[in-house]
């Protein structure tokens, strides 16, 4: 994220929570940065990741820390400034749509028009605005219905519009495509993705589905216990945890111990000691030959097949203890408590072989130490 990006949003939070009877005490203490693209903050329920949105929002007041968005100071605690949630612009989209239930699309649609804190609020623009709104998502046809005589997908574009005709500076989704089937929610994505490339803002989505991180997000914020574990483009977090808590926390990887043997900077090369084979990867700065730790590699990434690649291909032999079916395939779990899928067809002309070839690409070995 350059420079200039950062200054869309930077929040430094901290908010301290009693215990209560169900909870011990919680602490949430981020800094968050976001560009004009979206920035999913992935986590697990209870770590902290809607209380931040509502520390942004100025629902909650932060113990601690600054809000800046575009060089507007939400919330400073050493300054004692806290603008009221009314008055910072936030397009806020709650898990539930809040539409109003008495109003109709359009009225509703209206009446945040109305309320909008926009340079030009002319009835003139707010009526052209309502109407490309409803055209843009394809609620025309709808607007004369209430959100009872809605489907899920069809409140989710209500509600989105009407955050949008606030004129946002910050948008702020909180598991926007909770409780939809897959169809709803890939729809619901195609309208968030043309609507963030209408948009110049950040938009702040919290999830705890990795599906739905893969699909929307330009930046992710991994979140848990009110700390962030690591942030960064969506390629460089996937693609490289941070640490083993990471790496499973994501529940995309297999970690299995290894030993680096090799570090050769001027290729940018590494040889790790996995089971009773090597495994070449890139270089590792930061670290020595002989020091050990965990290879992680996606599961999507390995290859298995029964007989031994050519001697150029990066391969170790290892046994297979049980198959699953699963709905790609039949799913392979391995000596060494780690699991690679592959196709039915596939997994016949393996079958009965004690040992089993798995293949990582050089590029896609990470390991930590």
């Amino acid at each position: 994220m350059s420079a200039a990006e950062e200054h869309f949003l930077d929040a430094r939070l901290m908010k301290r929570l009693p215990p209560q009877r169900d909870s011990n005490t919680f602490e949430l203490n981020v800094h968050l940065r976001a560009g004009p693209g979206i920035t999913v903050l992935f986590g697990s329920s209870g770590a902290g990741k809607t209380l931040t949105l509502n520390c942004l929002a100025g629902f909650t007041r932060p113990d601690e820390g600054r809000i800046l968005v575009r060089d507007e100071i939400y919330f400073d605690a050493a300054a004692r400034v806290h603008v009221p949630p009314q008055r910072r612009r936030c397009g806020y989209m709650f898990q539930d749509h809040a539409l109003f239930p008495h109003m109709t699309v359009r009225e509703n649609l209206s009446f945040a028009a109305s309320v909008a804190r926009s340079e030009n609020n002319r009835p003139l623009h707010r009526h052209r605005r309502v109407n490309e709104l409803l055209e843009l998502f394809e609620l025309s046809d709808l607007a004369s219905r209430t959100p009872a005589r809605l489907s899920g997908g069809q409140r989710q574009r209500a509600a989105l519009a009407r955050v949008l005709l606030g004129e946002p500076r910050l948008l702020l989704l909180d598991e926007p495509t909770r409780g939809l089937d897959a169809r709803l929610r890939s729809a619901f994505y195609d309208v968030l993705q043309k609507t963030r490339e209408r948009l110049d803002i950040p938009a702040v989505l919290v999830t705890h589905d990795l599906e739905e991180c893969f699909e929307l997000a330009d930046f992710v914020c991994l979140i848990e216990g009110g700390r962030m574990l690591q942030a960064g483009s969506r390629e460089s977090v996937f693609a490289k945890p941070a640490s083993l808590e990471v790496a499973r926390m994501l529940g995309m990887y297999n970690i299995l111990p290894a030993e680096i043997t090799t570090l050769d900077p001027g290729q940018n090369t590494s040889r790790l000691a996995v089971f009773d084979g090597f495994l070449e990867g890139p270089y590792f700065p930061a670290h020595l030959i002989g020091d050990r730790g965990s290879l992680c590699v996606r599961e999507y990434e390995m290859k298995v097949s029964a007989s031994k690649p050519g001697p150029a291909t990066n391969a170790v032999a290892v046994r297979p203890v049980k198959t699953t079916p699963v709905a790609a395939g039949i799913r392979i779990e391995f000596d060494g408590e780690f699991c690679a899928t592959v196709s039915e067809s596939d997994w016949q002309a393996m079958r009965g072989s004690e040992r089993l070839w798995v293949e990582v690409p050089r590029a896609a070995v990470h390991f930590i130490g």
